[in-house]
């Protein structure tokens, strides 16, 4: 009895977690505010945003917000994938690789280490495997509108990725 009882509860239970697996894999999240800002603002150098766009970017992540803006006040920041490794044994090694629609970009040291912290404050989570902390996430697309950061009441940044695989 214990055994026809076994298999008949064992084909539902494999149904649920497997059912419960696919839903986990890809998660998308959606952040606003200061977290959305800095996210954009470690991303956007690398991107291929137009100069000007940069400038704007770097200049009201550094707090500049009275500057003349031009009429296009609002634009994306976005990337296809981002990868950081870091290591619990070569404790120097930073390093992440940024994937865009034409190009991919590998950044290390300070710059990386900047984007993984700033990934791991916007709630991407590292994974370990020996010895190493791996983090990533993609279809970043984070929609930045300057007039309203300048206007100091909380918005102007929102940004959305998918975690997992």
């Amino acid at each position: 009895m214990t055994y026809s009882l076994t298999r008949k509860l064992a084909a539902p239970a494999l149904l649920l977690f497997c059912a419960a697996a696919s839903n986990a894999s890809a998660a998308t999240v959606t952040i606003k505010g200061p977290t959305a800002l800095a996210l954009a603002a470690v991303v956007a150098p690398h991107s291929s945003l137009p100069a000007y766009d940069k400038r704007i970017m770097a200049r009201l992540f550094g707090g500049d917000s009275v500057f003349l803006i031009a009429t296009k006040a609002r634009f994306s920041v976005t990337a296809d994938s981002i990868l950081c490794r870091t290591s619990n044994v070569d404790i120097a090694a930073r390093s992440c690789e940024l994937t865009f629609k034409v190009r991919k970009k590998t950044i290390r040291g300070r710059e990386a280490n900047e984007l993984y912290a700033t990934a791991a404050t916007a709630g991407v989570v590292a994974e370990g495997a020996a010895g190493s902390n791996i983090a990533g996430f993609s279809k970043l697309n984070c929609t930045i509108d300057a007039k309203e950061i300048r206007q100091k009441a909380g918005g102007g940044a929102q940004c959305s990725f998918e975690t997992g695989k």
